[in-house]
């Protein structure tokens, strides 16, 4: 199951994706993680989901990663007497603390926490940003508004505040229901919505205790003003195109996707990007050309996954959008010009032995034209150093922990191969050959690379370099 691109692909399960058969097949096409979302999900259906994707795992033999994405705090307004009510422009809106059904005057906010916070001049959002209320006058109990976006507003709809700091707690009780059962379930990533603060990702790191990796969507305004504290605290990144382009204008989304893209591959954390991606294969067998152009751009930008929603999870053809977003993700990496794109945007070592050592097999492997970077890892870390540098040779990653391999299928141009620690040096050499050799990526007479920690296994001591001949007795059995 080598994939022939680097870019990897998530794609999100639901009623379209619900059966094993289809699961599989999404893997097939291309799936490297999937994403279960847990704001359409039960607890039963999630474990369901889990059992599916690793029966596949095991039968293929190959690690795939899983995302559960928790819902996150979703505020909305309450309910109207009529069940909603048309707003004129520049007519005066008030949402209050009174739990009473709305009418067309006021309607009732069930969130005290926003009514305490609000300030005149702060925007609100309602429905997607159908329809934009500001502020002109706000205490604890009532904020009064002025209609600038006029339209329907009605039960429950959604509301977003661009503006607005609120003192929501990181996790919602939903939330950390969802969480402890998908750690129980034992997933491999999650993924954090609608956070605002870097202490939102610490939060729930001290919850998963490093039981799962966490990915913080990146998708209000106050997260990208603090992009680089939430990255120090993630172990990767969303770029949420969807909400982030409800609560800013939609114009600057194309410019925060590269801020953040690049933000992440300084770090060397995993970047996803998200949302729409291939949105008419929801109804329709083909995408469209723009859709194509997003997803190449995404891919030229140096993003390491690409992924589907609504594509996978409730679309007409969710294994064809698979195998059309694989398609992309080939053909663009066959560019001659996507390599000179991706060095174009390298970031410069940092100060540290483990990317000095990340750096200097780059350069090796393209002065040498090594057939592939071997990276023997613990914890990931050698091996997120490494695709951190997005050389040209494929990244082979020999961990002994089937965690450690389900967590880097989602890292850019990472193969992982789950195989036992090695006793030695030499004895580790003598298998990390093998193993190119019977999984495609080196042939008889060429020459790898490999790159570890010594003393072996342990975690973040990348310090090792060898060049190494794959030989004749190297396509014999590990």
């Amino acid at each position: 199951m080598r994939r022939q691109r680097r870019t990897k692909i998530v794609a999100t399960l639901g009623p379209a994706s619900s059966d094993q058969t289809t699961i599989e097949r999404l893997f097939v096409a291309g799936t490297d993680v999937f994403r279960i979302n847990m704001s359409h999900t039960t607890h039963e259906a999630m474990r369901a989901y889990v059992a599916a994707i690793r029966a596949i795992e095991q039968r293929h033999g190959r690690p795939i990663g899983i995302l559960v994405d928790l819902q996150g705090p979703k505020l909305r307004l309450d309910t109207f007497k009529q069940g909603g009510t048309d707003l004129a422009m520049g007519s005066s809106f008030v949402l209050d603390s009174d739990p009473s059904p709305g009418d067309a005057t006021r309607v009732h906010l069930p969130h005290p926490e926003i009514l305490s916070a609000l300030e005149p001049g702060h925007r609100l959002l309602i429905d997607d940003g159908k329809v934009l209320l500001v502020v002109t006058e706000a205490t604890r109990q009532r904020a009064v508004t002025r209609v600038e976006v006029a339209g329907r507003v009605s039960d429950r709809k959604g509301v977003s505040l661009p503006d607005t700091i609120v003192a929501l707690a990181a996790l919602t009780p939903k939330d950390r229901s969802d969480l402890e059962a998908a750690l129980d379930t034992g997933v491999d990533w999650i993924g954090l919505s609608f956070i605002q603060r870097p202490e939102d990702v610490s939060e729930v790191k001290k919850m998963t205790r490093g039981r799962a990796a966490l990915l913080a969507k990146i998708e209000k305004p106050q997260a990208v003003k603090s992009l680089v504290e939430i990255l120090e605290q993630s172990d990767a990144l969303m770029v949420a195109r969807g909400d982030l382009g409800v609560e800013m204008p939609l114009e600057r989304v194309p410019g925060l996707q590269k801020q953040i893209i690049r933000g992440a591959r300084r770090t060397g954390k995993p970047v996803v990007v998200a949302t729409q991606m291939l949105e008419s294969m929801i109804t329709a067998p083909v995408p469209t050309r723009a859709e194509v152009s997003d997803v190449a751009t995404a891919i030229y930008e140096g993003a390491d996954a690409i992924m589907l929603s609504a594509e996978s999870a409730s679309g007409q053809y969710p294994v064809e959008a698979v195998e059309t977003m694989n398609r992309i993700a080939e053909e663009v990496e066959r560019d001659r010009g996507y390599l000179t794109e991706i060095e174009a945007q390298h970031a410069r070592p940092e100060a540290t032995g483990a990317d000095a050592i990340a750096a200097a097999a780059r350069q090796i492997t393209e002065t040498l034209d090594l057939a592939a970077i071997l990276c023997l890892t613990s914890s990931g870390s050698t091996a997120l150093r490494v695709a951190r540098e997005r050389p040209k040779p494929p990244i082979v990653a020999l961990s002994p922990k089937l965690a450690t391999g389900r967590r880097l299928a989602l890292v850019w141009g990472v193969h992982c191969v789950v195989t036992e620690d090695a006793p030695n040096i030499d004895h580790m050499v003598a298998r990390a050959c093998r193993i190119a050799f019977r999984e495609g990526f080196a042939k008889t007479g060429q020459r790898v690379i490999i790159v570890a920690g010594v003393p072996l296994g342990t975690p973040g001591a990348t310090n090792m370099v060898r060049i190494a001949f794959v030989g004749a007795d190297d396509a014999g059995a590990d």
